[in-house]
């Protein structure tokens, strides 16, 4: 473990989803170093191992990119009402929604992208794990299918992000340091979260919620509790099992909560939680540069940009 605050240098991909006044983007950053070692000081223990390069968003989605999307194509995914907790502004992080919610946002994301969904639900809107006969099955993985471009962050994916940096390094937290954030309302500081606040001041504006993991990603600590999309158990296999959520929320006064070695679950059809968000992640793909897809009646569009 290192003591020392890493230094961010991360290249930010933007990818833009909806048209018109349902457009938004979200911006992402990739986690390289494929194939490292896991870390074995965290929960679970190992954590963190991922064999492949992938994105993962830089900041938690917001509620205007599920109003957007809601808009677009009639999801019907709801908010928790945040009046009491900081307010609904557009920026602040979308809180309330099931995992399930999450999961149809994320197939959104893929069906408008001309990419296939990474979900599966059945025509009542009911969950159900892919099969064997699905294409894009993987045995290891029974939640997500293999051939979709975006999806929840699993467990070692979210863990990697916020607790690891592209030389191999782990630390305790999600700020590049194994020294706890400094507890802030809100902010870009190095080395700060949002938590260790008054529930009725509610979470911070997704890009204004504290300093950057090593690798990018904003309020991994603090801010809002956040989905992942493994199965508490890591198994994967039941379509009710209890999921994985981590990160802490700005209510939480432990910064225990925001370390590498605490994490815990919910129950995937409950949305009633104000403290719970989520982010996205993704597989990029060589033709990225030129994806002009179109689908639901919306454009996506990629561009990079440094951050």
């Amino acid at each position: 473990m290192c003591f020392a605050t890493a230094i961010v240098n991360a290249q930010t991909i933007t990818q833009n989803f909806g048209s018109g006044a349902n457009a938004f983007s979200i911006d992402f950053v990739e986690i390289g170093n494929p194939g490292n070692a896991p870390d074995t000081t965290g929960s679970p223990n190992p954590a963190g191992s991922v064999s492949y390069t992938y994105n993962i968003a830089k900041y938690e989605v917001s509620r205007e990119m599920i109003d957007k999307a809601n808009a677009d194509a009639g999801l019907g995914i709801t908010l928790q009402d945040m009046t009491n907790y900081g307010g609904n502004g557009v920026n602040k992080p979308a809180t309330g929604i099931s995992w399930y919610g999450a999961a149809k946002f994320v197939n959104y994301l893929n069906i408008i992208s001309g990419s296939t969904a990474a979900y599966k639900f059945d025509a009542s809107g009911n969950f159900q794990l892919w099969s064997t006969s699905d294409v894009g099955f993987n045995p290891n993985n029974p939640f997500r299918n293999s051939v979709a471009r975006y999806f929840l962050p699993s467990s070692p994916e979210w863990y990697k992000a916020a607790y690891g940096s592209p030389n191999g390094t782990w630390y305790d937290y999600a700020t590049g340091s194994d020294v706890a954030p400094t507890p802030v309302s809100g902010g870009t500081e190095p080395n700060t979260a949002v938590y260790a606040q008054l529930i009725e001041t509610g979470p911070s504006d997704i890009t204004y919620a504290g300093g950057l993991s090593a690798y990018g990603t904003m309020a991994q600590g603090g801010n809002v509790w956040e989905w992942t999309e493994t199965a508490h158990d890591g198994l994967n296999n039941d379509v009710l099992e209890y999921r994985e959520e981590r990160g802490a929320g700005w209510g939480d006064f432990g910064s225990h909560d925001l370390a590498s070695f605490d994490r815990d679950n919910v129950f995937p059809t409950d949305e009633g939680f104000y403290v719970i968000g989520f982010r996205v992640a993704s597989v990029p793909e060589p033709s990225a540069l030129s994806l002009l897809a179109v689908g639901l009646g919306g454009v996506a569009m990629i561009r990079r940009r440094r951050s």
